[in-house]
């Protein structure tokens, strides 16, 4: 029996090429995100461990850590490196003033930094055996106006030792004029780094020549880096943090951990998509493998072979299958991860192909998905072989699985399908999101199994509508092909589910997409009041010297200022709640159109006093006039009053970010010194709007981090950013498309080879070669369109669902974007043309005599 599993899988390895490109896709993605992932944490585990200090001593960590920026440095006192430095065994203290929310432009005000969104920092120039770079020409800042720029931002943006750059800081703006040029040492992870001298950098920085961001502790020799950890500990007490090196790496490779989970879950996807349209395709090959073997098979039982060797004949096959795929995949998987750290290094990340770390899990993680997918994949096929009686290689067997019922799919598909349009019922009438994001994932996977499960029940009635017009087109071409989609419509299910999958999950996701920008575009036309609002362009906050040109331009009339803190809220009902709050100037109604269940703006901005959002509140117990005990960062407490709640339809608007808002006072009162967010700017009585832009933009032309933006600046700002979640989408969508392609390719392929005998025939009684091509093309369009079909209605009943879901959130615009559908329906016409291509070129080609003669 192994002999004969060895023989007949090399006699079909041509079929089975096909499928084991599926295994390969899903493999290569798996592996490489996971090489890749592997490789950026290990380069960046030996960056920290490498410049990490022996200990370092940084602010005590409070709220808000990870909520949106207050543009407030966090500083300790400069004086604790003297009070360190008397700590035994302490060799060096030193003071590090640095800061990466700024910007940094050349004399034509274009920016200096990286804009793929890695940071700009500047920080003070001292030298230690584990500094990142080194000094390569040029000389060191010695005083200010004197500046080091990094050797990959001086070459990517043509400065050169002499010219001179302003630094856009929190505390103001100033010149430098670069003296130095330092080169990386170890990786350069893509930031731009700019060098001051320490004084320079704690007093245009820090804005205070007596402040630090950190102190960075050098050991003594024989000293390790806990002991000096508690000495330091014990001398300075507990009102700041103190970290290892061990310690300041992890925190550090835990902060970028975020965005490689990133790439990896989003490579993960893809292999995910891979394998689950790859496993249509793998049922249907050994399907239609088995159905043609039916001969040979029945020989096997009657020389004696039993129904568990059969299986285990078909099994053997497969995971031979698997593990060749595997192995392939494995290998386009290394260079896919090679590929993606050449492209990392256009982002100004400059890894190494050669230091690529393939660990043990990705072998092991390539081979188990690659061998148990198509183990998986072949189950029921080798259960439907083992079946095959001994007497079948004494007759002309038919196709297995023509003429059987489809009774038990029927009763199989209507259960898990009105299961699944249960869950999503609920999911539209859920009035809590946790509740309905449950339902809408149950319901998506009920619906999706009971659409694959009871598909081929529609094959029939659905094609024949399809194709009905086939016959008054081609004649009696149109006809056979429209027959050969109906002949086995388990198969022709099979097939058309491997394109489903992927329409579905591309009409779902753009009906959703199509819908938040509808409701984004409604909320702002309702809730943004201002002629124009000043961003900065990455949404940080910007230093007060931009408000200060703002408020300079002449035709610039009310002018609202936003600020972020972060802030932690006990609630009646216990819970601490970590927020953020808005802090606005008193006319924040003539900046925008705020709607409230109780209070107004003027409640709602008085001292000491918070809006939030109805349903929120309501939630928590919240009522009007509740006192609620808030703390701030640094430690700051106090009892806030509830003076207003807004409606849900603007509580998540322009200005009310995390549904709390108070009155810029109050909130410089408890979190002083923080940057704008934003700035509002109308008109002023009897300008025009037009002459205000280009005010604005006149003046802060020397600004280039921040934009000014109307109504329809931030309706394409929304649609772009929504627009990245499509582009993702419309990937998965492109390998979901390439596989279903093979998928229908390789159904043709095994069916031309199944039908040669009738072919022949057909060519004998007069079909020419041209007219059987049409016949095969015009099955495959057929079935790509009914494939189509179904993944655009099951996508259209998950986008509503999904809709229902982001309507809870406060969008409630419902559109469909019906010129994707459309699209999408011309372009299941044109892979169903693609697929047919080859296996009708080959139909063609068949001698007529042979075929006739083939068994």
């Amino acid at each position: 029996m192994l002999k004969a599993t060895l023989r007949s899988f090399f006699a079909h390895k041509g079929r089975l090429l096909l499928s084991a490109l599926a295994v390969v896709l899903s493999v290569a993605f798996v592996a490489g995100s996971l090489i890749f992932s592997d490789t950026v944490s290990r380069t960046f585990d030996r960056l920290f461990a490498s410049t990490s200090a022996d200990v370092t001593v940084s602010p005590k960590e409070g709220i808000g850590e990870r909520l949106p920026r207050t543009g407030v440095v966090r500083t300790v006192p400069a004086s604790l490196a003297k009070r360190i430095d008397a700590v035994e065994g302490v060799r060096a203290a030193h003071v590090e003033a640095s800061v990466g929310s700024l910007t940094v432009v050349d004399a034509d005000n274009e920016p200096v930094g990286p804009t793929t969104g890695a940071p700009t920092i500047a920080t003070n120039w001292y030298v230690t055996d584990r500094s990142a770079v080194k000094l390569t020409s040029g000389r060191a800042p010695a005083g200010p106006g004197e500046a080091l720029l990094d050797k990959d931002t001086a070459d990517n943006k043509g400065v050169r030792i002499g010219d001179t750059l302003t630094v856009l800081a929190q505390p103001g703006s100033f010149p430098v004029k670069v003296v130095g040029i330092a080169t990386f040492v170890t990786t350069n992870p893509g930031a731009a780094l700019v060098f001051l001298d320490t004084a320079t950098a704690q007093t245009e920085l820090l804005g205070r020549p007596d402040r630090a961001t950190s102190i960075a502790v050098d050991a003594a020799d024989g000293v390790s880096d806990d002991v000096l950890k508690q000495r330091i500990a014990a001398a300075l007490g507990d009102g700041y943090e103190y970290r290892t090196a061990d310690e300041q790496a992890k925190s550090a490779a835990a902060r970028l951990g975020g965005f490689l989970d990133v790439i990896k879950w989003v490579m993960l996807g893809f292999a995910g998509v891979a394998v689950l349209v790859g496993i249509f395709l793998i049922v249907n090959t050994f399907s239609m493998l088995i159905a043609q073997r039916t001969r040979e098979l029945g020989l096997l039982r009657a020389l004696g072979a039993d129904r568990r060797q059969v299986r285990r004949s078909v099994l053997t096959e497969a995971l031979l299958l698997g593990l060749v795929g595997s192995t392939v995949g494995l290998a386009a998987g290394i260079g896919l991860a090679a590929g993606l750290i050449e492209l990392m290094s256009l982002f100004g990340m400059n890894l190494s192909a050669t230091e690529m770390v393939v660990g043990v899990v990705t072998p092991v993680s390539a081979y188990a998905v690659g061998v148990a997918v198509t183990f998986v994949a072949a189950y029921l096929p080798a259960r439907r072989a083992a079946r095959v009686s001994p007497m079948a290689a004494l007759v002309d067997a038919e196709v297995a699985g023509v003429g059987r019922p489809l009774t038990v799919r029927a009763i199989a598909g209507s259960v898990v399908g009105a299961a699944g349009l249960a869950a999503l019922g609920g999911c539209v009438v859920s009035e809590r999101t946790a509740t309905a994001s449950s339902l809408l994932g149950l319901g998506v996977v009920l619906t999706l199994v009971a659409m694959v499960v009871a598909g081929p029940l529609l094959v029939r009635p659905v094609i024949r509508v399809l194709g009905g017009a086939f016959p008054r087109l081609f004649g009696p071409v149109g006809r056979m092909s429209q027959r050969n989609a109906l002949r086995n419509p388990r198969r022709t299910g099979a097939t058309a589910a491997a394109l489903m999958v992927g329409l579905a999950l591309v009409g779902g996701l753009s009906i959703a997409s199509s819908s938040m920008t509808r409701s984004f575009d409604e909320r702002i036309d309702r809730t943004l009041g201002a002629d124009f609002v000043v961003q900065n362009t990455n949404f940080t906050p910007f230093p007060r010297e931009i408000t200060q040109k703002v408020e300079g331009v002449e035709s610039a009339g009310t002018i609202v200022r936003q600020r972020f803190a972060p802030l932690a809220l006990t609630l009646p009902d216990g819970k601490r709640v970590e927020s953020t709050a808005s802090g606005y100037d008193p006319q924040l109604d003539e900046a925008a159109h705020l709607t409230y269940a109780s209070g107004d703006t003027a409640a709602a901005l008085a001292p000491d006093s918070i809006a939030l959002d109805r349903d929120f509140a309501a939630e928590h117990d919240v009522r009007i006039g509740s006192v609620l005990p808030a703390e701030f960062p640094g430690g700051q407490r106090t009892r806030l009053t509830v003076r207003a709640l807004t409606d849900r339809d603007t509580s998540g608007g322009p200005g009310m970010e995390g549904g709390v808002f108070m009155g810029l006072a109050t909130l410089e009162k408890y979190v002083p010194g923080g940057q704008e967010a934003a700035v509002y700017v109308n008109a002023a009585d009897g300008s025009d709007p037009a002459e205000l832009r280009k005010g604005l933009e006149s003046a802060l032309d020397p600004y280039p981090q921040v934009q000014v933006r109307d109504q329809a600046d931030y309706k394409e700002l929304v649609r772009r950013q929504i627009s990245v979640m499509l582009y993702l989408v419309y990937a998965l969508l492109g390998l979901a498309i390439m596989i279903a392609v093979l998928g229908v390719v390789n159904t043709l392929a095994l069916s031309v080879v199944e039908r040669t005998r009738e072919i022949g025939l057909l060519r004998a009684i007069g079909l020419s070669r041209v007219q059987l091509r049409r016949m095969i093309r015009l099955e495959s369009v057929v079935i790509a369109v009914f494939g189509a079909l179904l993944g655009l209605a099951l996508g259209v009943v998950w986008g509503v669902a999904l809709q229902q879901v982001l309507a809870l959130e406060g969008m409630a615009g419902f559109a469909v974007p019906w010129v994707t559908m459309v699209a999408v329906m011309v372009g299941s016409v044109v892979v169903g043309l693609v697929a047919a291509v080859l296996p009708a070129l080959r139909a063609s080609r068949m001698d007529v005599l042979t075929a006739i003669a083939h068994e």
